[in-house]
């Protein structure tokens, strides 16, 4: 019999180990809880490294940053039925985490696992169904999002179609799921197009700003003085067509530019 290694995060530990004991009455499926963000994130790298990877990790949507859990909401959702097709989520999706939401800590955690650990499917628990958020996580990379008061047979039943490259979402969310990621496409063509607008060097100022640099290090590590740097600057907002250095970084994260490299020796320029 082939089994099924499952790990849960979820900073609620009744919870997390409740659903651990349902699920590993299962005579096919081995289930892991883990309590904490960073505690899931070490079970992965040790189950990697003995050679014996998780096939799906169940991730609280509310899991913050530091690994605790947000409040769950009190409002009962919809429990999740029917599947798709993959959605197609990437790595490259990651900075579309954020969502115009805001990316909670159990998204954030996607996207890395998608990205250290891409065998394992990923499938958020959620205390509330949110489009933004749903469409979100599937630009992270997750399989699925499942609402917490689901089923016990409806969770086996996604773990067992993620598995088979499904992508499980609510039937309520999946015209709001797809509108958000249509507009998010839509969104991130617009500045990419913008983006190319610049000039190698106009680029490059764009890059040292996501870094968060100021005009002074600018300088400094473009060797440009600071008022040809401010020139560039200026140009950058003007071509993007925002007002400051914030909207500007934000653009270009849409269109999937990074940060420069600061460990890379800095180019001479005039």
């Amino acid at each position: 019999m082939v089994r099924i290694r499952v790990l849960v995060a979820d900073a609620h530990r009744v919870f997390a180990e409740s659903l651990a004991a349902a699920l590993a009455a299962e005579p096919d499926v081995d289930v892991l809880p883990a309590g904490s963000g960073q505690a899931a994130l070490r079970s992965l790298e040790r189950a990697a490294a003995e050679g014996r990877r998780f096939d799906v990790f169940l991730v609280d949507a509310d899991l913050d940053r530091d690994g605790s859990a947000a409040a769950p909401a009190p409002v009962p959702v919809q429990a999740v039925v029917g599947n798709g097709s993959p959605a197609g989520a990437s790595p490259s999706g990651a900075p579309g985490a954020s969502g115009a939401s805001g990316a909670s800590g159990g998204i954030s955690l996607t996207a890395r696992v998608r990205s250290a650990h891409p065998q394992t499917r990923t499938v958020v628990l959620a205390a509330r169904d949110d489009p933004a958020r749903a469409a979100a996580a599937v630009q992270a990379g997750a399989y699925g999002w499942v609402a917490k008061d689901s089923s016990l047979s409806r969770l086996l039943a996604v773990i067992r179609g993620v598995l088979r490259g499904e992508t499980h979402l609510p039937p309520a969310l999946l015209t709001g799921v797809l509108r958000e990621l249509t507009a998010a496409r839509e969104h991130r063509t617009e500045s990419e197009q913008l983006v190319e607008s610049l000039t190698p060097r106009e680029h490059e100022v764009l890059r040292c700003m996501v870094a968060g640099l100021g005009r002074k290090a600018v300088a400094e590590r473009l060797y440009l003085s600071p008022h040809t740097v401010r020139t560039h600057m200026q140009n950058v907002l003007g071509k993007l067509g925002v007002h400051s250095t914030l909207a500007a970084v934000a653009l270009a994260r849409r269109a999937g530019v990074g940060p420069v490299d600061l460990a890379e020796p800095a180019r001479v320029g005039g």
